[in-house]
């Protein structure tokens, strides 16, 4: 290996064991999570008859429910400075009601499914943020942002390979797998997760801090600068144009890729993911946070009007690989320049505002894109979202760095 490269990733030596252990746990729950996801819009569209509408309403509300409870979880997590209960609490509702999904009849019962996995990340995802934003240095919070959603999108990589083993092993005829074959592979999802509430135990630690009296709940904007607020509301209008990925495997299908095929696509994207996580997260510590997601969401633009003219297989595979830099150039530095935006004490109400600000929009982003969908086509719907994440990218720009980030 070059010796540049070595010196570039032999930062991550440097992690807390609170990074690692987090993030070993969001390996294993998107392991857990894209044994399912991958085969779920097939599922719903050809055993369940659901519509692209229909796909939409399941994604987007969950979606959106979702972000609501990150606000809550991330305020009270403040109040009571309380951040390692909520975290297990949140994994622990999902380990439940993943295996539901085998025994669900239509499409409403996988909404409330749905609904309910995405009620336990609202539980815990701001309060996770937080705990891995004070367990390192502002300098490395790019480095360990980054780290932490590479691990993720390595579960996502390694979750549809155990999919592809299961449906080819438990199906008749793989290529054209049956509703009670997709059921049998639910049914192992959940063992993934339930490993990690393991890890949450005994490796995730939580700094003791004095017991505050929670005072009144007053959830507000009240207290973060002007600065924060614009932020807050560019995400809003990113998020108009980022409908649910089901609608990109359901156009790779259209495209020529078998379904039997789709698990093993969505690990390619998600290989893309790791990698570019990896590269971009401490970059943003150097470069700046602004800059990459201006990049992150121009790329965004660019692969959705890939999307509205995709023809083949190939095309497919290569939109969707160059789709997961998109991700690495801005999950992790967007959260990480949530940190630089807000004092401590208020991180976690940070987050969840950060998330309820994402919330806001993904529900109508999701409808709008089916029935756009369904009433015009395909390519008009890719090509709508393309351009409202066009004036998103512009907008990011008018973002301020404070005085202790990167510039």
């Amino acid at each position: 290996m070059p010796r540049k490269i070595r010196r570039y990733f032999s930062r991550y030596k440097g992690l807390s064991g609170n990074v690692l252990a987090l993030s070993l746990v969001s390996f294993l729950n998107d392991t857990s999570s894209e044994i399912i996801y991958p085969f779920l819009p097939a599922f719903l569209f050809l055993a369940l008859g659901a519509t692209p509408a229909a796909i939409g309403v399941i994604e987007g509300f969950a979606e959106s429910v979702a972000s609501l409870l990150k606000l809550f979880s991330g305020y009270f997590s403040d109040r009571f400075g309380k951040h390692k209960l909520p975290v297990f609490a949140g994994y622990s509702l999902a380990s439940i009601v993943r295996p539901l999904l085998a025994f669900v009849t239509s499409w409403q019962q996988v909404l409330f499914v749905r609904l309910t996995d995405r009620v336990g990340k609202g539980i815990r995802v701001a309060p996770r943020d937080s705990l891995l934003a004070s367990s390192v240095s502002e300098e490395k919070r790019g480095l360990a942002f980054g780290f932490n959603r590479a691990a993720d999108h390595l579960g996502a990589v390694v979750g549809p390979v155990i999919g592809f083993i299961l449906i080819y092993y438990l199906a008749q005829n793989p290529d054209s797998p049956s509703a009670e074959d997709y059921r049998q592979v639910f049914l192992y999802a959940s063992i993934p997760i339930v490993l990690g509430l393991f890890v949450i135990i005994f490796f995730v630690h939580e700094k003791k801090k004095p017991v505050v009296k929670p005072a009144p709940v007053k959830l507000s904007l009240k207290g973060f600068d002007g600065n924060f607020k614009k932020f807050l509301v560019i995400i809003s209008l990113f998020t108009l144009s980022n409908s649910t990925d089901a609608f990109l495997i359901l156009r790779a299908e259209q495209a020529g890729i078998s379904l039997a095929v789709i698990p093993l696509l969505w690990m390619a994207l998600h290989l893309s993911k790791v990698v570019s996580s990896l590269i971009f997260g401490p970059l943003s510590d150097r470069v700046g946070r602004r800059k990459l997601i201006f990049a992150g969401w121009l790329l965004y633009a660019l692969v959705y009007c890939g999307f509205a003219f995709v023809g083949n297989a190939w095309q497919a595979l290569a939109l969707f690989l160059i789709y997961g830099v998109y991700f690495g150039l801005t999950e992790g530095v967007e959260k990480a320049l949530v940190a630089d935006l807000v004092p401590e004490e208020k991180r976690g109400t940070a987050y969840g505002l950060y998330n309820l600000a994402f919330g806001i929009t993904v529900f109508p982003a999701s409808l709008i894109f089916g029935l756009i969908w369904e009433t015009f086509s395909a390519s008009t719907a890719f090509l709508f979202s393309a351009s409202i994440s066009v004036v998103a990218a512009l907008l990011i720009l008018s973002i301020k760095n404070p005085k202790f980030a990167v510039k």
